[in-house]
């Protein structure tokens, strides 16, 4: 594979939370990647306050001209409220506040309409790049199955294949991974579409902790205003995951940094069913004869550190 990444119109759909934020900046300062348009997705977070920081990213990097659109599906089940509220503090930061430059409106098309239109516009395939649950690509692809032709590849954290998932819910058998068990159903009718798959479960990103040792390396560079507002954010993470579950990890910022950094991530193909309901929704799972994916799985730990504190010196 060729340590060069490529050229690619994204459009990029996330829901709000610390990681989905950075994610932005990380496509927004990489130089290959023509960023045509965001979703917000109100599910690991408050569409306020993760609209109004999406907007702030926007403006840090000059580029009110991108267009926003929110988010009108909702998911079966709902993120723990005091993860949705961790977007609060971002939105009131500082350095996102500084300027007075009036931000817009989001559009008036729902997620899955702004979707559909991106990709009934564009002049050659997209990269959908989806960081929350994939309730407005799945919709969008549900009204107009022939937009499928127009995605050159679905770039998607989530789910969990061979190791345990992360969701801790009542009647949850603990197997599924909470951007597929916000919205099983959706995760389900994606499966079925005939779009190209890359995905970052569980299994790639447990690799990629949000270390001290990372953040002290981060401090060491933010005299770039950049790696100053992102070392900002990801402090705000720490003591925010009970220790004994899990900590944080660079779950969406691993899956994001695959679009200019893919040498450092190793990838198989995987033959996957979604389980739509019952104690073990959300669960992706390996089975003969399913759905073909091609699901990363180990990650070159210092390789990728080194590129992500490269990019956030730009």
């Amino acid at each position: 594979m060729s340590d060069s990444p490529r050229k690619r119109l994204v459009l990029f759909d996330h829901d709000g939370g610390v990681d989905d934020l950075l994610s932005l900046m990380m496509v927004l300062a990489m130089p290959h990647i023509e960023l045509v348009g965001v979703v917000v997705t109100p599910a690991d977070c408050f569409i306020g306050p993760a609209t109004a920081s999406t907007l702030k990213i926007l403006r840090f990097f000059n580029r009110l001209d991108i267009e926003v659109s929110q988010g009108a599906l909702h998911g079966v089940h709902s993120f723990p409220r005091v993860w949705r509220a961790h977007v609060y503090p971002i939105e009131a930061l500082p350095i996102l506040n500084e300027s007075e430059e009036t931000l817009p409106a989001p559009v008036l098309e729902t997620g899955h309409e702004f979707i559909a239109r991106k990709l009934r516009s564009a002049a050659k395939p997209l990269t959908v790049l989806i960081t929350g649950p994939v309730s407005n690509l799945a919709m969008a692809l549900s009204l107009e199955p022939e937009l499928a032709a127009k995605i050159e590849e679905v770039v998607w954290m989530g789910g969990a294949l061979r190791v345990e998932g992360n969701v801790r819910d009542y009647e949850h058998d603990g197997s599924a991974e909470w951007n597929a068990y916000w919205d099983p159903p959706a995760t389900h009718t994606l499966w079925q579409s005939r779009v190209p798959l890359t995905i970052f479960p569980l299994d790639a990103t447990n690799h990629v902790p949000v270390t001290r040792d990372f953040l002290q390396r981060l401090a060491r560079q933010r005299r770039y205003p950049l790696s100053d507002l992102a070392g900002q954010c990801w402090a705000l993470t720490l003591g925010t995951i009970p220790s004994y579950e899990y900590v944080y990890h660079m779950w969406d910022t691993l899956t994001t940094g695959y679009l200019g950094g893919p040498q450092f991530i190793t990838f198989r193909e995987a033959q996957t069913e979604v389980v739509a309901a019952g104690p073990s929704a959300g669960r992706i799972k390996e089975v003969e004869e399913g759905r073909l994916v091609r699901a990363a799985d180990k990650v070159d730990i210092e390789g990728f550190l080194d590129y992500v504190l490269a990019l956030l010196r730009r």
